[in-house]
């Protein structure tokens, strides 16, 4: 029986075009999505678009990773990093009547959805890999599409459709966020600093660190494409019980890293750890010329 379309999808349609052949226009028919020369894509029965062709990327949150993640961010815990998110996301596209949010490495759509609560004339899009994630996300906001795409390859999107770009703890493709963006759009980016769950990363038996050339390497990617408009510290002292520093720890690409025992809770989690991030707002440079 044919998927119909979901009206969160709906709304995003206009902004797509053919993952296969960069036609515009795609349009639904009989449970897909289809460009005007016949490429065909379909429509999960959870509410996402599965645009991703060919080989499928395999770095996505896997099921554990996403209901550890849904249960972590459930509690709140990082909530104050939502806030901001929102607020410079929501300062950025306050003169846009209709703004445009897309959020690239959605996850669960978390991040999306506190942006769009705060722009209530917005629509959003979130892209991911994940399979799992994207099956929470298309349920994250009643105005948030989704689909399944690959941040590494030509976004499947029109040229400066975006209001606003979200990045948050997700890998980036700096040219890409450049030309799906406005003129006048932001890309929102949020990292991890060293101190970042340092209490939780101490007690691992193969801690993942964060690598401190990480920020220089970030602003050398970004720099010929975008200019820093504001720059947000986050940090904070999060009270955790076991379970929830568990699922903190079990949602991270720390994950990757660890046996199931070392996750179910022999790393001894503490009580209390410390968040911190930095959240930064990009303003798109002006194009080059050659």
């Amino acid at each position: 029986m044919p998927v119909s379309l979901p009206p969160a999808l709906e709304l995003v349609l206009d902004l797509l075009c053919c993952p296969a052949c960069r036609t515009p226009r795609i349009h639904p028919d009989r449970g897909a999505l289809r460009c005007p020369a016949g490429h065909a894509f379909d429509i999960a029965r959870h509410g996402y678009a599965g645009l991703l062709t060919g080989t499928r990327a395999t770095s996505g949150d896997d099921a554990a990773m996403v209901r550890a993640r849904e249960r972590f961010l459930s509690t709140g815990g990082y909530a104050r990093i939502r806030d901001v998110v929102a607020r410079l996301a929501a300062a950025a596209a306050a003169s846009v009547e209709q703004a445009t949010v897309l959020d690239v490495g959605c996850g669960t759509g978390y991040y999306l959805a506190g942006v769009l609560d705060r722009l209530p004339g917005a629509r959003g899009l979130g892209l991911d890999t994940s399979v799992r994630a994207l099956r929470a996300a298309a349920r994250a906001h009643d105005r948030a599409g989704t689909a399944a795409w690959d941040v590494f390859r030509p976004l499947p999107l029109a040229t400066g459709v975006a209001d606003v770009v979200l990045d948050v703890f997700a890998p980036r493709n700096p040219a890409e966020f450049h030309r799906v963006l406005r003129p006048t759009g932001r890309l929102i980016v949020v990292r991890p600093t060293g101190r970042h769950l340092a209490e939780l990363r101490e007690r691992l038996p193969a801690p993942v660190s964060v690598d401190p050339a990480k920020e220089r390497r970030l602003h050398r990617a970004l720099d010929p494409f975008f200019a820093v408009a504001a720059t947000e510290q986050v940090e904070y002292g999060a009270a955790l019980a076991r379970e929830e520093a568990l699922d903190l720890l079990a949602m991270t690409p720390s994950a990757r890293h660890l046996s199931r025992a070392e996750l179910s809770g022999e790393a001894s989690p503490p009580g209390r750890v410390t968040v911190s991030v930095l959240v930064t707002a990009y303003r798109p440079r002006s194009p080059r010329k050659a």
